[in-house]
């Protein structure tokens, strides 16, 4: 089974394709009966037809599911059945004929989108807003180079999307971008945390919400928030005129407002949008909140920022009070479909692991560079807001997604960029994994990328035979970018299986168990401390082997793992060495960051984050993958080496010394200039499709860059090790994956 290719039909990843019957069975597979569903997962237009109607429902108002292919129609009575609950009660369009079936019925239709009626409530063709908060703190360098990025952005938006300016130090300045003749701003004590209402009424935006009320009020409140058409030169004008206000006294850090910022950007846009509009709340900063709501670390230098130890000891007196602070900021996000986006650059700590909540569950970016200048921050910054010849932002707003599932299926939650709605119904299990307790979720935004990891409980019946198959349907509404509203719905069925059917171990996908083992350890890795996280991690291992493994009882030597299982190990090694879970040399900004990222991304994604890719390039022939492996370094080869967030190119000694001596510019030496730009196209090319862009490193071996490619190989040759004339050395205590598998099948066969 192609699993890569049933998710390009489905958009989805099961660790298990065959579920058992009973809880228990199902609780013995270690790797819990979880699907990975990326919603706008890029599907075929053959086989994603767009419907110009709404969907058909279950008329039972516990099931609400759309017609499938899975339902049945008789024609005759112009009833439909509904494959969940069973209901035949449906009515059907007479005018549809068995040879006139609507698309929703075809069996190749796994995934159908219909384009749903707009609602008058939430306006008809508005388009979402765009509000800049930007760091007045900024040094004057950063801060014109970041104008400089800014103003290339609002020139390159369609004229019809509305923008708002906010900038900050240790006050908020809200720029009134109607005003004629001269710039006004309306000024916000950046210590207070004033309550939404009062932020409107200073502002002079609450009667926005009485669209249908002609006053001289409602047209005052487009001051601050208009399209571009009619506000680029007040904007341009505005970033243009800004400067730095970073002086401060010697030794302190300037002062930051950056809550009180968000708050007051959010508050604009409560009273100036409807709720379903959308908007995104970009927050360009480089350095900590240091006044007022959010605070993170004091002005005195003499006050470090928090680190990882002096969480794991407690000492973060401010960590708290922020963390309530931006909980309640994330509901307000969610509640109106706003997103916020962090882009922070800086040598230091910004204060990404605070803001880190209501940046994920509202879907938002988190940029984290070091200078503003950087090629990096440009890239990704440009990549957010490219369009590709369509005239409206390639972004979609108002997401929820609703689960409806067969009855002997329990849906215990979801871990990924979302927040439960708290809609309870006999499908909703009692037991909560991440965000539970319902069968729908809220996202204020999601592209085709963003993939949600959903957990689910088998709940059969003892008095009753199962049924062969049990059905899930996952339906997503959102608002497009072109202003229209869609629904996708994607309605999968899957197999029960016997506890020792082999289909539940041919249908095993290691790949998306890597994937969200990963994002359950990093959830748990919230509340409990890491090694604990390890522990776990190691258990569920060791279980998962001694189930699946075959081998002769405490006989280690005989111990052998299936082709479907091989690798499954193999990750969990990677996983407990990766930045998730070993954190000692990140900062909790890095972490958060790390962290953010993995519980939004795909299977594939993951799997690089969790066990980075190596290629080697020499001049025996065309580039080849190579053992994650500190054997795989060689003087007279090239590594490319790709973990994600960071590219690694790693020349050689010998290669290095060629390069440096000039050899790749003598026409006598070609092939050595064919081998040195390999490399450098290919990380070109996974520099161009991912987002955030990553770093690009370039380094020599034996060089202080190594580093980076170092930490992620397998310490097979260590310090430790008998040693061979010019072999590589990783100075570490960690056991190699060789010694990791030697020590898990000794545990697996003791039962």
């Amino acid at each position: 089974m192609d699993f890569a290719e049933l998710e390009a039909v489905e958009g989805l990843r099961w660790p298990w394709h065959s579920w058992p019957t009973t809880p228990s069975a199902a609780a013995a597979l270690v790797v819990p009966t979880a699907v990975l569903c990326t919603p706008l997962h890029p599907t075929a237009p053959d086989l994603l037809p767009i419907l110009p109607y709404p969907p058909l429902r279950c008329a039972s108002p516990a099931c609400a599911a759309a017609l499938n292919p899975f339902s049945r129609v008789n024609h005759a009575s112009a009833r439909w059945s509904c494959s969940f609950c069973g209901s035949t009660a449906n009515p059907f369009p007479r005018h549809l004929s068995p040879d006139s079936l609507p698309a929703e019925l075809f069996p190749t239709h796994s995934s159908v989108e219909y384009t749903l009626p707009p609602d008058p409530a939430e306006g008809v063709g508005a388009q979402p807003a765009i509000v800049f908060v930007v760091d007045a703190a900024t040094a004057g360098a950063e801060l014109a180079a970041l104008k400089a990025e800014v103003l290339r952005v609002v020139q390159g938006l369609p004229e019809r999307v509305r923008v708002a300016l906010v900038t900050f130090s240790a006050s908020v300045w809200v720029h009134d971008l109607g005003f004629e003749g001269c710039s006004r701003v309306v000024v916000f004590n950046g210590e207070r945390e004033l309550e939404s209402d009062k932020i409107q009424q200073l502002l002079g935006v609450r009667q926005s919400r009485y669209q249908k009320l002609a006053t001289p009020m409602a047209i005052e409140v487009q001051r601050f928030l208009l399209p571009v058409s009619e506000c680029e030169f007040n904007i341009t004008s505005a970033i243009e005129d800004m400067n730095s206000m970073s002086s401060c006294p010697r030794g302190h850090r300037p002062l930051r407002a950056t809550g009180a910022a968000i708050s007051t950007a959010i508050a604009l846009l409560e009273g100036c949008c409807s709720a379903n509009t959308g908007g995104r709340i970009m927050v360009f900063t480089s350095g900590p909140t240091t006044v007022g709501p959010g605070l993170v670390v004091e002005t005195d230098l003499g006050k470090a920022i928090r680190s990882h130890r002096d969480i794991f000891n407690g000492n973060v007196p401010l960590i708290e009070k922020a963390q309530d602070f931006y909980k309640k900021v994330a509901k307000r996000l969610t509640d109106n479909s706003l997103v916020l986006d962090l882009l922070a650059c800086s040598l230091d700590q910004v204060g990404a692991a605070e803001l880190r909540y209501p940046v994920e569950v509202s879907g938002g970016l988190m940029v984290l560079t070091e200078s503003f200048e950087s090629e990096q921050f440009k890239s990704c910054l440009r990549q957010a807001f490219k369009r590709e010849g369509i005239d409206y932002l390639n972004m979609n707003f108002g997401a929820t997604i609703e689960i409806v599932t067969s009855r002997e299926v329990k849906i215990c939650g979801a871990l990924g960029p979302c927040i439960s709605l708290h809609r309870k119904n006999r499908l909703v299990s009692e037991k909560e994994i991440g965000e539970g307790g319902t069968n729908s979720w809220k996202m204020s935004t999601l592209n085709s990328k963003t993939c949600i990891a959903f957990f689910f409980r088998v709940d059969c019946r003892r008095d009753t035979e199962p049924p062969t198959v049990f059905f899930i349907q996952f339906m997503t509404r959102y608002r497009h970018g072109d202003g229209s509203y869609r629904l996708r719905v994607t309605t999968v069925a899957r197999r029960w299986a016997g506890p020792r059917s082999p289909e539940i171990v041919t249908g095993f996908d290691q790949e998306a168990a890597a994937a969200v083992m990963a994002r359950l350890a990093v959830h748990r890795a919230e509340t409990y401390h890491v090694r604990d996280v390890i522990r776990w991690l190691d258990k569920m291992l060791i279980r998962f082997t001694a189930k699946f493994g075959n081998y002769v009882p405490e006989d280690p030597s005989t111990f052998r793992l299936s082709t479907n299982f091989s690798l499954y190990p193999q990750f969990m090694y990677y996983l407990r060495r990766s930045q998730f879970i070993d954190v000692v040399n990140s900062s909790p900004d890095e972490t958060a960051f790390f962290r953010l990222m993995l519980n939004r991304e795909g299977v594939v994604g993951s799997l690089i984050m969790i066990q980075p890719t190596l290629f080697q390039y020499s001049f025996d022939g065309p580039p080849i993958p190579v053992l994650l492996d500190v054997s795989s370094i060689s003087p007279d080869v090239i590594l490319l080496f790709d973990s994600y967030f960071y590219i690694v190119i790693h020349y050689g000694s010998k290669i290095a010394q060629w390069r440096k001596l000039g050899y790749h510019k003598d026409p006598n030496h070609e092939n050595l200039r064919k081998l040195l730009e390999a490399p450098e196209v290919d990380a070109e090319a996974l520099l161009t499709d991912r987002f955030p862009v990553p770093r690009l490193i370039k380094c020599d071996q034996h060089g202080s860059q190594a580093r980076f490619l170092l930490a992620r190989l397998n310490p097979s040759v260590t310090q430790k090790s008998q040693l061979s004339e010019g072999s590589e050395v990783i100075f570490t205590d960690d056991v190699s994956l060789q010694v990791f598998i030697e020590h898990l099948q000794e545990l697996a066969v003791q039962g």
